[in-house]
């Protein structure tokens, strides 16, 4: 199959360094127009892979984020926002980032290249059949996260991956491959801007999609979260003024008691 790398494509701007700021900021915000509705082409596929996820995670399995670089960064962000916003343990959604923590805010040199360290990242969290392993590359030639998919679809693992080039090896490889075309970059080749609020997108969908459908939302309210700070607290003691229509200090001490809104709404209405 033919494979032609859109994310290394000559940008359709020239002589940026020409341009006033102005204009700059209008054509950056012009393609980042084109990006919601790239991801919306690629609903389909998100579907059939969230549908895997919530079965494996129903069994009691995990979703493991592999990428480098800024793919990388990604999906260690939207791991981690999981725990607080939804209540769920740090290890039920992993972000493995090639070249390990150093890599969120410090390039590690050669990192990406290495096709067995993946493999070797996933085994350190006793990797099973129960689990889904998502590689994310704009690219969708990173030898970290090829060699990873590889052998874990040789292991009998879901695999899946987000990536904006069609074709491409990452694609080919994934059982459920998630591939949404966002054109060149308006810098040629910076993967970090259409590509990164791509793969953003993406995984947004994915995390808060499975999260509703395991029960962690109700209503519209995030009724499991982790009440870690003096914003979260107040949002928590509102949602319990709103749905038990109590005071605030009251919904203040049921809180202290049941430690999260889920609990003091189950606990008060039995």
């Amino acid at each position: 199959m033919d494979f032609s790398k859109t994310t290394e494509q000559s940008s359709l701007y020239n002589n940026l360094e020409n341009m006033s700021a102005e204009d700059l900021l209008t054509h950056i915000n012009n393609e980042d127009k084109k990006v919601a509705l790239a991801v919306e082409k690629s609903k389909p596929q998100i579907l059939a892979l969230v549908e895997q996820i919530v079965t494996k995670l129903k069994k009691g399995g995990r979703i493991f984020y592999m990428g480098a670089g800024t793919s990388g960064r990604l999906g260690v962000l939207d791991a981690s926002e999981c725990p607080p916003t939804f209540g769920v343990p740090h290890e039920l959604v992993v972000g493995l980032i090639a070249g390990g923590d150093t890599a969120i805010r410090k390039a590690v040199e050669n990192a990406e290249d290495n096709t067995t360290q993946g493999w070797l990242d996933l085994q350190a969290h006793d990797i099973s059949t129960n689990d889904v392993v998502i590689g994310i590359a704009a690219s969708g030639t990173t030898p970290y996260v090829l060699g990873a998919l590889q052998t874990a679809n040789e292991n009998n693992i879901v695999t899946g991956c987000i990536t904006m080039n069609e074709n491409s090896p990452l694609h080919l490889i994934a059982q459920f491959p998630i591939v949404s075309v966002v054109g060149p970059e308006f810098v040629t080749g910076s993967s970090r801007m259409k590509a990164g609020t791509a793969q953003k997108l993406i995984l947004n969908m994915i995390s808060t999609t499975t999260m509703i459908l395991l029960g962690k939302v109700k209503g519209n309210k995030m009724v499991d979260m982790k009440l870690s700070n003096s914003k979260l607290i107040d949002r928590a003691n509102r949602m319990v003024v709103d749905n038990l229509k109590v005071s605030y200090e009251e919904a203040s001490l049921l809180l202290e008691k049941y430690g999260n809104v889920r609990n003091v709404i189950e606990n008060r209405k039995k």
